[in-house]
């Protein structure tokens, strides 16, 4: 409960009013005795005890209407969302989450959870009427001074979007808000409680924390969680769009963020340059990945559309961008001396009947310029010096670098990523590649579920990766075989054997031309006029944040600005394909317990709501049943004082006969 009004409470001192008057009366009257009076006493000392009972239930009423007015003027609120306050702040800061996940409706009902959250703080927000409000949106992250709630549905700041949102950094923005801002303030959080976008690893938490209870008047945090089931749902990702000849190639997603499991069969619909095809897509598990092949014009230099399901229940979440330039050789470069692993690192990146393919060998002491090489093979020692810049310059800029171990032990890093040394099987065994990641990296299954038989795999010599990474495939004996480092917009491998028979089988082709190819493909993305990008991202933003023109012709009926949401945007260097972030489309809701973590030391509540209304309130006035009780408790004790006829009459029949009694 909150009082909005709580300096009224000093009324509900006036309740001991009538309990002190009548304690005052009852110490100015003396008992005399009478003899003509002890038969009245007489008469009436059957009724003495139920005198005092109507006496007591008189005070009490008395007491009680005084203390339901003084609470009734301190205006109690009652609400899960409020739980115990302290009276009505001076400002309140509301972080309001218009992610793309917000975007999702609770089962039966037709509101996202957008919507309702706006109907919800609409409703709180009247009855703290006199606060100030400062509108802090999970897009743009700057605050704005609302002048009253009911404008909340009509901002471009409350609209949908296709972004992510940072609540650390939200936190942040909001505690430094307040250092400018005097007397008592409360920070509203309103959010879905996706994991993604409150990012417990997130380092930042510290210092947010701290930030929040240094403040002169720490604020009093109340989380509002838009929770509980979702209506039916699939979400589309558009993962690459590659240009083959006459054809373009077309990599897409397709997840189910809903807890159904039963097979599904949805239509899904390519529109490419004004022209439509569609067909119908089965979905058996959770996930699906696939790829369709789309002709192309030849002289058709560049172009852009989309891939769309049918509506569900999230909206934002039923297309995804994609653009195309002109087909161009992808060119791989093998790092390293002539020999065995060389010349299998070279086949497998251009393998015969690849058309568009090509890879050179080159030593690692004359490093040939990178900008036309979309993956680079390094089977040499680690780089160091002009070579190391070389190639982080290479790494930032998109491209992919997979290492393997070098013939001899030596010793240094590159970006702090190392082999150790070299070990041996022993006689007449393996190492063995036992577990791998069977949906992410160079060792995931192909499009149609087919694993890699990476289990094939047997090495009697390796080097074992270390550093900051993330292991995607290890031995049999736990050891990591395959890891990987995000540099920049490019990614560095780190394989943990060489293709030369002499130290294993990674040569044959069933596991080294996959693996090969991956990289290769993830390395010519850089290179494609219409590159895709997520919304918020540096490469969607551009240098300086400039305006991009959109080109795409999808229907949008947002307030929100278009550098927030998805679309196919024109730039200086061609189209660019912007969609919302993959973490959007990742199922998992933030727990209470993580969530005290993250709060420590601060005065949070949590409050998850469950309800599918947008018209219900987050708190309940009740000042008006307390002044209903009030009227009933004066009601009672004007009824009490009512004298009763039974009693009126026996006192009077007993005057009457000790009058005459006295004749």
């Amino acid at each position: 409960m909150v009082l909005l009004s709580p300096t009224f409470l000093w009324l509900a001192l006036a309740a001991i009013i009538p309990i002190a008057i009548h304690l005052l009366n009852r110490r100015r009257h003396r008992t005399v005795k009478w003899a003509a009076m002890q038969f009245l006493l007489k008469a009436s000392r059957e009724t003495r005890g139920k005198k005092r009972l109507r006496h007591i239930l008189i005070l009490t009423c008395r007491a009680l209407a005084l203390a339901a007015l003084a609470f009734a003027a301190a205006q109690p609120v009652i609400g899960g969302f409020f739980g115990l306050g302290a009276g009505k702040p001076d400002v309140i800061v509301v972080i309001f989450d218009r992610s793309a996940s917000m975007e999702a409706s609770p089962l039966n009902t037709g509101n996202s959870r957008r919507e309702i959250a706006i109907g919800r703080l609409k409703g709180a927000l009247d009855d703290f009427s006199g606060s100030r409000i400062v509108l802090i949106d999970s897009a743009s992250g700057t605050p704005q001074e609302l002048p009253s709630p009911e404008v909340l549905d009509e901002l471009s700041t409350t609209a949908g979007t296709d972004t992510e949102a940072h609540f650390p950094a939200l936190l942040a923005r909001a505690a430094e808000y307040l250092i400018h801002t005097q007397g008592r303030s409360e920070i509203w959080v309103v959010s879905d409680l996706q994991a993604s976008n409150w990012r417990p690893e997130d380092g930042q938490w510290e210092a947010t924390r701290a930030a929040l209870t240094t403040l002169p008047q720490p604020p009093r945090i109340r989380i509002l969680g838009m929770v509980g089931r979702n209506a039916a749902n699939q979400a589309i990702r558009a993962l690459g769009a590659r240009r083959a000849g006459d054809s373009l190639v077309l990599s897409m997603e397709i997840v189910r963020t809903d807890e159904a499991t039963q097979p599904i069969t949805l239509p899904l619909s390519i529109q490419m340059d004004g022209a439509v095809i569609s067909e119908s897509v089965a979905i058996s598990g959770q996930q699906l990945q696939l790829q369709k092949t789309v002709p192309v014009p030849a002289d058709r230099e560049q172009g852009h559309g989309w891939v769309s399901l049918p509506g569900d229940g999230n909206l934002r979440d039923n297309v995804a961008f994609f653009a195309y330039g002109p087909a161009r050789p992808v060119k791989s470069l093998v790092v390293g001396d002539p020999g065995e692993a060389s010349t299998y690192l070279t086949l497998a990146a251009a393998p015969d009947g690849f058309g568009g393919q090509s890879a050179t060998l080159s030593p690692p002491q004359a490093l040939p310029e990178l900008s036309e090489i979309s993956t680079v093979f390094w089977s040499a020692p680690l780089p160091a010096g002009e070579a190391a810049k070389s190639l982080e310059r290479f790494l930032d800029r998109g491209g992919q670098v997979v290492f393997f171990p070098p013939e001899a032990d030596e010793g240094g890093d590159f970006l702090q990523l190392a082999w150790q040394a070299t070990t041996e099987s022993q006689a007449d065994q393996f190492f063995i590649l036992s577990q791998w990641d069977h949906g992410d990296g160079l060792l995931r299954d192909s499009l149609d579920g087919t694993p890699i038989p990476a289990d094939r795999l047997r090495s009697i010599r390796r080097r074992v990766p270390t550093g900051e990474a993330a292991v995607l495939a290890s031995w049999d004996d736990g050891q990591p075989f395959l890891t990987r480092r995000v540099i920049g917009d490019g990614v560095v491998w780190m394989v943990g054997t060489r293709p030369d028979y002499t130290w294993s089988n990674l040569g044959d082709a069933d596991v080294l031309l996959p693996l090969a190819q991956r990289a290769v493909e993830a390395g010519s993305k850089r290179f494609e006029t219409g590159l895709l990008a997520e919304v918020g991202s540096r490469r969607a933003l551009g240098a300086g944040n400039e305006a991009h023109e959109r080109v795409d012709r999808y229907p949008q009926e947002d307030r929100a600005a278009e550098s927030y949401l998805a679309g196919v945007f024109r730039t200086g260097d061609g189209l660019l394909a912007v969609n919302r972030p993959a973490d959007e489309d990742v199922v998992g809701v933030l727990d209470e317990p993580t969530l005290d973590l993250l709060f420590e030391g601060t005065d949070h509540s949590l409050f998850e709501d469950q309800r599918a209304s947008a018209a219900d309130s987050l708190g309940r006035p009740v000042w008006q049943a307390l002044m209903v009780a009030m009227l009933l408790f004066l009601l009672s004790e004007a009824l009490l004082c009512l004298p009763k006829k039974a009693a009126a009459e026996a006192a009077q029949t007993a005057s009457t006969g000790h009058l005459r009694s006295f004749r």
